[in-house]
């Protein structure tokens, strides 16, 4: 019978767990923390955003890193898989916009019950409150794990799904990344990626709050631009958040240099400035007589007016049919590229993902096997891959992981 030790409980791990499971095969999930799936109980505010149900392209699209690596897994358990797991084991589901998969519930809970109900059936030992230390290696072959307390745990293969840097309360501390370098292991750089972003603008501060939906974002470096989205978007006192911006600062994390990175709001996306000029026009017509400040209350959310009067330099005292077209223009021209400085993005403690991990090039894209020691397996956040928000991420965790436990429980 081989035996094989699965490190860490989160999605990667509780999947490859149960792909390893068959009758030749004898699987033990070790997990730090006092329960499973820690981190996935907060995914998407605790509703649990578990997949996306676009087509395969689309979901390749989404990834921002390493994407073709992810040929094999996603291929042999894509997101229908995914679907269809869940919902055989008691979790309904249902597809919101943007093709974004939930639990009907609303509570990550039930997802994490479904998890367990089969590792249950399926007879996973599950061990909570083991902290793994180190890996143990034999003539280059993964033989077990040694744990915090001392004790040494014996196997035939090892998988590691310990996961990034990122929500360290959680218990993703990046030991996993320290245990594969001490085995030669290279690791790019950890940034926080889907994470708030930081911006000098004092003004966002008196919109904390305030979300704004249905509008694009460009994030631009002098004449480059590095993303462009549309959807809902949050300020903060520090800056803004919400999903449009979280897709946004993968791509921020990429530059190697930040400097004078610019964030382009179109608050109005749905209108060309030809069209949105017209309005304008029409809101100054019926607004004839009214100070600008008292002409706005239709366009934006009321918040907002006070800023964007600012940001306009058009006196606020000044009668709207005294406004001079190049004013109005220029107004035009701020409400579809309302201007945003980025100075930084938010800490790992409040990244929901971290961008690197352990190169992919040192793994077995078909297997999820290290190249360099034989009988280790990786998968999930532990390694270089990262996508945008909007189930794209779990997906990478949940094909990952199953490709990783299908291969480890093949007899030599």
């Amino acid at each position: 019978m081989i035996r094989i030790i699965v490190v860490g409980g989160g999605a990667a791990g509780m999947m490859a767990a149960l792909s390893a499971k068959n009758a030749d095969t004898r699987v033990i999930l070790l997990e730090k923390n006092e329960k499973l799936g820690k981190k996935l109980f907060i995914t998407g505010k605790g509703r649990c955003n578990v997949t996306n149900a676009a087509d395969m392209d689309i979901l390749f699209e989404n990834v921002c890193t390493n994407p073709k690596f992810l040929y094999s897994a996603f291929y042999q358990y894509d997101n229908r898989a995914v679907m269809d797991f869940l919902e055989q084991n008691g979790c309904p589901l249902k597809v919101e916009r943007g093709d974004r998969v939930f639990p009907v519930s609303d509570h990550s809970s039930d997802v994490i019950r479904a998890l367990q109900r089969a590792l249950e059936k399926k007879g996973v030992e599950i061990h909570l409150n083991s902290s793994v230390k180190d890996l143990i290696v034999r003539d280059g072959h993964a033989a077990g794990v040694l744990l915090d307390d001392g004790k040494t745990l014996e196997a035939d293969r090892v998988i590691l799904c310990t996961g990034g840097v990122s929500y360290p309360s959680c218990g993703s501390t990046g030991e996993g990344h320290e245990m594969v370098r001490r085995q030669g292991h290279g690791i790019t750089a950890l940034k926080p990626a889907l994470v708030p972003l930081e911006t000098k603008e004092e003004w966002c501060r008196s919109l904390m709050g305030l979300s704004l939906k249905n509008v694009s974002v460009r994030m631009m470096q002098e004449k480059k631009e590095i993303f462009s989205g549309f959807g809902e978007m949050l300020f903060t006192h520090f800056g803004v958040s919400g999903p449009l911006i979280l897709s946004a600062s993968s791509f921020y994390a990429k530059q190697k240099n930040r400097e004078q990175i610019q964030l382009y709001i179109d608050l109005k996306p749905a209108l060309t400035r030809e069209q949105l000029d017209k309005r304008i026009l029409r809101v100054f017509e019926e607004n004839k007589g009214k100070q600008f400040k008292n002409s706005l209350s239709g366009l934006f959310p009321a918040r907002l007016i006070p800023v964007m009067i600012t940001l306009s330099g058009i006196d606020p005292e000044k009668r709207t049919g005294e406004i001079s077209k190049e004013e109005r223009l220029r107004f035009v021209d701020l409400i579809k590229a309302v201007p945003l400085s980025v100075t930084g993005t938010r800490s790992f403690a409040e990244a929901i993902i971290t961008q690197g991990g352990v190169s992919v090039k040192e793994v077995n894209p078909s297997t999820m096997e290290s190249k360099l020691v034989s009988g280790l397996y990786l998968a999930g956040e532990l390694l270089d891959l990262d996508a945008m928000t909007g189930g794209f991420t779990l997906q990478i965790a949940w094909s990952t992981g199953h490709l990783a436990g299908v291969s480890a429980a093949v007899p030599e």
